[in-house]
């Protein structure tokens, strides 16, 4: 077999945990993938994984709930034309891997594949990044140091101020391992590890209570959270909350609004970034379908998908098809050139593979989806965008939003936003709320900072019912023109 390293000790592991134990091996797999195959068939693919996860949640100052888990299993997929056969098991035996590919041979009947296509008798090996050491995070700390861990972070928050009033504070890991096979005959595996602390404070002033909210993580172990990087999560959260005890009803109307660095992107992500996805623009149902050349923003915006950027939540060594994730430019000065695709959706666009398909987990089905996707900076010092603004918003930080995908209107909630009058920041404002449409928002950015910074580590995507990791981002924006709902 010819493995190509630096990926060899994934391989192994993934094969070990996934396929040895079980009295399974490459053979086995080569013969599921035969007989798949000789039927009406253009694809077909095995999805094998583990995933050892865990929760930790302390309220009132001690630890209230816990929760640790392992899923196992695999899935079986069959793709003819544009119409898939899919099982699976939370079994990793052969029988049930026979089974689940009994189930997928169904779409034999459907047609619309190739005939008899050929599985090569032996697997070649898929390069992925190295992008995150290959540890399994829940072994990096015992049980009392990750309550310590908490706690620490319970101490710092409340003596921040004597405002605050109760502190929440949850820590949670994963390590995933997956093995990917697929009937053009590669072989891909992946070790992936997942942290992240997530901390919301309330605060209470004059019978007044607000909360904040802070955290991050990213593809590390508990080793990553040092006491500095907590101080700055907890100064986050505690500096959202005692803002908000001050703030005022935010205005209406339609005005300038500047967007900060950062978390802010989730803007970007939901408004924008789903209506790149391949699967929406070969359906015809994104507002972008069709518009491959065009401009769609104003000049100097450029937003690119990266899933290779190191230790990052959204970041993937592999997609979830065996594929290396890359750097995928979306929109370019303006113009937009390219979407996010899986195998399926790029084969039948006829496009290329960007290595943007994902899945929740081995029980469904892998679609295009978003890693880290921000806008890259531009060369305006964030004061003087500010400046520039005689009467707007500054949001700096969001609690959620909707987007219609089919047209790109959306509605997202400020949860930090300030008001700026004669080009200085003045007073803090409550209940904003950005009303628009993502692809005219786009061209109506008139001022690009040269701060761009990506998320904390903590941004969650879902999409058709599946959940899974991902990175925004952005530098400071100002957009000429966008409907604020707040207080008339």
């Amino acid at each position: 077999m010819n493995i190509i390293e630096p990926n060899f000790c994934h391989l192994a592991t993934a094969k070990d945990l996934l396929l040895a134990r079980y009295g399974l091996d490459e053979a086995i797999l080569i013969r599921t993938l035969g007989e798949i195959s000789s039927r009406r068939v253009d694809y077909a693919d095995l999805y094998f994984q583990t995933t050892r996860s865990e929760t930790w949640n302390l309220e009132e100052g001690i630890v209230k709930s816990g929760s640790f888990s392992i899923d196992q299993g695999v899935g079986v997929r069959a793709v003819a034309g544009d119409r898939t056969a899919f099982a699976y098991y939370d079994d990793l035996s052969q029988q049930a891997l026979e089974k689940a590919a009994q189930a997928t041979c169904a779409i034999a009947r459907l047609g619309g594949g190739i005939v008899n296509s050929r599985v090569d008798d032996v697997f070649h090996g898929v390069t992925g990044l190295d992008l995150y050491q290959p540890v399994d995070p829940l072994h990096s700390l015992d049980a009392n140091a990750k309550v310590a861990l908490l706690e620490r972070i319970e101490k710092m928050a409340r003596a921040k101020d004597p405002r605050v009033r109760q502190v929440m504070a949850g820590l949670a890991g994963e390590y995933d391992v997956v093995l990917v096979a697929r009937s053009d005959g590669s072989l891909a595996a992946d070790l992936r590890p997942l942290v992240r602390i997530s901390i919301t404070v309330i605060a209470e002033q004059n019978e007044r209570r607000e909360i904040g909210i802070g955290g991050g993580g990213g593809r590390y172990d508990y080793g990553y959270f040092t006491d500095e990087l907590l101080a700055q999560y907890v100064d986050d959260a505690v500096h959202a909350a005692l803002v908000n005890l001050d703030a005022r009803p935010a205005p209406a109307g339609s005005m300038t609004v500047v967007l900060g660095p950062g978390w802010p992107g989730v803007l970007l992500h939901e408004a924008i970034g789903h209506g790149l996805e391949g699967d929406f623009n070969r359906k015809g149902s994104s507002a972008f379908s069709g518009k491959i050349g065009e401009r769609v923003a104003a000049s100097g915006v450029t937003v690119v998908d990266n899933g290779t950027l190191t230790n990052r939540r959204g970041s993937l060594s592999i997609d979830d098809e065996g594929n290396p994730t890359q750097c995928t430019t979306l929109i370019e000065d303006g113009i937009l050139t390219n979407y996010m695709q899986d195998i399926l959706n790029a084969r039948l666009m006829k496009m290329k593979v960007t290595g943007n398909a994902r899945r929740e987990s081995y029980a469904t089905l892998p679609m295009p989806r978003m890693t880290n996707t921000y806008m890259l900076g531009g060369d305006k010092d964030p004061a003087e965008i500010i400046e520039s603004v005689d009467h707007g918003l500054y949001a700096v930080n969001f609690s959620g939003g909707q987007v219609d995908i089919t047209n790109g209107k959306f509605v997202f909630s400020a949860s930090e936003a300030y008001m700026i009058e004669n080009g200085r920041i003045t007073y803090p404002v409550k209940g904003a709320t950005l009303v628009g449409n993502g692809p005219e928002s786009l061209k109506y950015i008139s001022m690009i900072g040269n701060d761009m910074s990506l998320d904390a580590g903590v941004g969650v995507c879902g999409k058709e019912g599946q959940s899974v990791p991902v990175g925004v981002g952005q530098p400071t924006l100002r957009i000429d023109r966008m409907i604020v709902g707040g207080i008339v």
